[in-house]
């Protein structure tokens, strides 16, 4: 057989091989030749080099017609962009595939059906060799086409390939982005399909996409073929990993999010000439994730792998964004494309920006936030590709999903707000690109907004970004990292967002000092745990079926509490690992966990919660046993099967020696037994009896954490939550002064460990001082406050140091 001049199967390719056959194919080359040994599936497929484009084109004597097409192009002119490019893909086409080309073609996917089967179905992909650069991804800027069968289908899926490299948005990004039409050519890939039509597929990012954090695996699956994820057409489930302690053997899923995965794309059905199309995604399926736990790992492996290749034969750090495809009848997960991720991994890391809106207002509409930015103008909905002309420069562009045309349109606006597409969908990548904020899979955005209404887009907010009426003051921060010293006390955060969790970890710091439970058992779980437990003694049918819905998917309702409290505390403790993470067992007061779903059932009313049965006294209760036996659950599989042993548990308000004592049994009942595997317990020093028998309380915990609010209301007397008596609430009283020093002394006295977490050091300065002068070892603040009393606390050790 003569030697095919055209045709490079993958097992022959390999990275350096871009210029030949472009960014998509050489990294299939690579990873096929490179990483199948080591477990990770590849389909088998083959490459139609470059050099048969520029063939293409000088055979069909077109290219100096082609450059005619764009010359002196404006991209801002969207009419004119879309005439010049249909001209030139209208010139690629009519030259079609040159003979001798295609029977290069022909062959090799005649072998490809000798592997697989007869008219085996293929992916028709275009790889141009400006592609999957460390700079400029060029992501979906050509176009593939899916479910390709035989030779006439073939060669014209090939021709329209070749064409494709002078789409709108292709032609648009390569001015964007400084490279010359005539110096980049297209490759053509063509793939064996993996029948993910039949089961799911996603998109994995090894760099959390919205803040830069390194360490996590990020997941996103949806049903059916990749493209409706890639294009934003769905809101995808999604998963995090964390990779530390999965290279430890753990199991450390650490998040998971449930999108509504409303339709997926399958092979055309009945006769149908349509090659893939949509169809609805049953009800069932839709409140169920599409990927098991074993899944999830696996392709976190293999993304592990894949990172950590490219990264050794850069020779730097190169977090990758990958393509992945579940085939349903071999039940097999396949890697179909991996390029480097090239938004996050370039960010400079010396500055650290944080945008604050300094009001809020009606909110339009919720999503999911990309960035962490804040935008606003005048909104602007296109519901149709044929109203993109409409848009002005500095608009908010609304609209149910978009594509890559709509990316010279998209690089003008102030922000992004999509009804559909989860974090890895078109809208979001190119929002990342672009730097600007994006809110996607908002469900109703063009039906919430008017065209002419001033709105801010909000993305500063954590995992949900907001659509606020009216242009809203914020502000910036910025806060240089270079050469940034760090103060001997160790200065931690106060959290309870698991979703600025990443975010914040960025902000120089040693640990978080307090994660609050309340906040996920409030804000993700909402249920009160008792009525998970029990219930059957739950009288309201109304309770019982939000409960009911809520929990779907749960065949064991109690595991819905543990498994989502374990996922919000993971996440924190992942953020800031291997730095210790103090998280206080739940600490409500009964007015608060009656207003948790089915909560009026368990809780008694009390006149004075602040002072009656919280904390310390509810866990050995047989009010609340049960329930705190969910909490140790979860922490104990954030600790043992997460693998997150920088987890420090903390005991609330609590009295007496005698009731720490009963505690510590309770949590030793439920596998969490103090010391073992190097759990630490603190305990809240909050009551002056924690104060005065600090060296009893010394003798059973490891560590104090003074919780300045109730310090002071209770040795003032005063109730915090009272606006009668608020003007008598002080920190900084003398008697207030004198617990704390004492509480620093104590347990400096006896070898343990003594911080604090109230609000005290965030609002006055004085008191951060006096701490510190007392010897605090460590103060937890708000991630507001952090960097401000930061450098006031290297000040003030500067000043303590130096001789008089």
């Amino acid at each position: 057989m003569q030697q095919a001049q055209y045709i490079y199967w993958f097992k022959d390719i390999r990275i350096e091989d871009v210029p030949l056959v472009g960014g998509k194919n050489a990294s299939l080359g690579e990873m096929y030749g490179e990483l199948t040994a080591k477990g990770i599936k590849i389909p088998n497929g083959f490459a139609v080099s470059a050099q048969a484009y520029w063939d293409a084109i000088r055979s069909g004597g077109i290219l100096e017609e082609l450059k005619r097409a764009l010359d002196n192009l404006n991209i801002a002119d969207v009419a004119d962009l879309a005439r010049r490019g249909k001209k030139a893909r209208d010139l690629i086409l009519t030259a079609g595939i040159p003979d001798d080309i295609w029977r290069e073609i022909k062959d090799a996917y005649g072998q490809l059906c000798e592997e697989y089967g007869a008219d085996t179905d293929v992916a028709v992909r275009s790889s141009a060799t400006a592609e999957d650069l460390p700079t400029a991804s060029f992501a979906g800027q050509q176009e593939t086409y899916l479910n390709i069968r035989g030779d006439y289908a073939l060669r014209e899926a090939c021709g329209k390939c070749l064409a494709s490299l002078f789409t709108d948005r292709a032609i648009s990004y390569r001015v964007t982005h400084g490279f010359d039409h005539f110096k980049v050519g297209l490759s053509i890939g063509i793939m064996k399909m993996v029948r993910s039509d039949l089961s799911s597929s996603g998109v994995i990012f090894t760099i959390d996409t919205e803040t830069g954090f390194r360490e996590a695996v990020f997941v996103t699956a949806s049903y059916g073929l990749g493209e409706n994820v890639v294009q934003g057409a769905v809101n995808p489930d999604e998963f995090y990993v964390f990779k530390p302690t999965f290279r430890q053997g753990y199991r450390s899923i650490i998040r998971k999010n449930l999108g509504d995965k409303r339709i997926k794309m399958v092979y055309g059905q009945g006769g149908s000439k349509a090659l893939t199309q949509n169809v609805e995604v049953p009800e069932a399926d839709r409140r169920r994730f599409c990927l098991s736990d074993d899944d999830i790992l696996t392709l976190a492996g293999y993304a592990i792998t894949i990172e950590d290749h490219y990264s050794n034969k850069a020779g730097k750090p190169r977090p990758m964004d990958i393509e992945w495809a579940k085939d349903g009848i071999t039940g097999e997960l396949f890697i179909v494309q991996a390029r480097p991720e090239t938004v996050q991994s370039l960010k400079s890391m010396d500055i650290l920006e944080t945008y604050r809106l300094e009001r809020k207002s009606q909110v339009l509409a919720v999503g999911k936030s990309v960035g962490e930015k804040i935008g606003q103008g005048k909104a602007r909905v296109i519901k149709d590709v044929a109203q993109l002309p409409t848009f002005m420069p500095g608009e908010v562009l609304i609209a149910d999903t978009t594509s890559p045309d709509w990316e010279p349109v998209m690089k003008t606006a102030a922000a992004i707000v999509t009804n559909r597409g989860g974090r890895t969908c078109h809208a979001a990548i190119v929002s990342r690109e672009l730097g600007i904020p994006a809110i996607v899979g908002t469900r109703d955005a063009t039906e919430t907004i008017r065209t002419g209404e001033e709105v801010t887009v909000s993305c500063a907010e954590g995992d949900d970004g907001k659509v606020y009426q009216d242009l809203l003051p914020f502000h910036i921060d910025r806060i240089s990292l270079s050469n940034l010293k760090r103060p001997k006390t160790r200065i931690m955060m106060n959290l309870g967002n698991p979703d600025q969790a990443f975010s914040l970890s960025m902000i120089p710091n040693d640990g978080v000092g307090l994660a609050r439970m309340e906040f996920i058992i409030s804000n993700s779980i909402q249920i009160h745990p008792m009525a998970l437990v029990h219930p059957e003694r739950i009288d309201d049918p109304a309770v019982l079926q939000n409960i009911e819905q809520l929990t779907t998917g749960y065949a064991d309702k109690e595991e819905y509490f543990v498994e989502k409290l374990a996922f919000g505390v993971g996440t924190i403790a992942a953020a800031f690992y291997p730095k210790p993470v103090v998280v206080r067992m739940s600490d409500f007061k009964t007015n608060e966990y009656a207003s948790l779903i089915g909560g009026q059932a368990f809780e008694p009313k009390e006149e004075n919660p602040m002072i009656g049965f919280r904390g310390a006294a509810r866990y050995y209760d047989d009010q609340y046993r049960e329930g705190f036996a969910l909490e140790c659950q979860a922490m104990k599989r954030v600790r043992d099967e997460m693998g997150l042993t920088n987890l420090i548990l903390m005991i609330p308000f609590c009295r007496r020696v005698p009731e720490a004592e009963k505690v510590l049994a309770e949590m030793a009942k439920n596998g969490l037994v103090r010391g073992e595997k190097g759990l630490e317990v603190y305990v809240m020093c909050e009551i002056p009896n924690n104060v005065i028998a600090i060296d009893d309380f010394s003798k059973i915990f490891d560590g104090f954490s003074i919780g300045s609010n109730d310090l002071t209301q209770l040795t003032l007397g005063v109730d915090r939550d009272s606006t009668l008596v608020a003007h008598d609430f002080d920190e900084r009283d003398p008697g207030v002064l004198k617990l704390v020093s004492m509480a620093i002394q104590g347990a400096l006295r006896n070898g343990r460990h003594i911080g604090i977490c109230g609000q005290a050091p965030s609002d006055y300065p004085e008191f951060a001082e006096f701490i510190v002068r007392e010897g605090i070892e460590s103060m937890s603040l708000n991630p507001d406050s952090v960097m401000k009393i930061t450098l006031r606390i290297i000040d003030l050790e500067n000043k303590l140091s130096s001789p008089l």
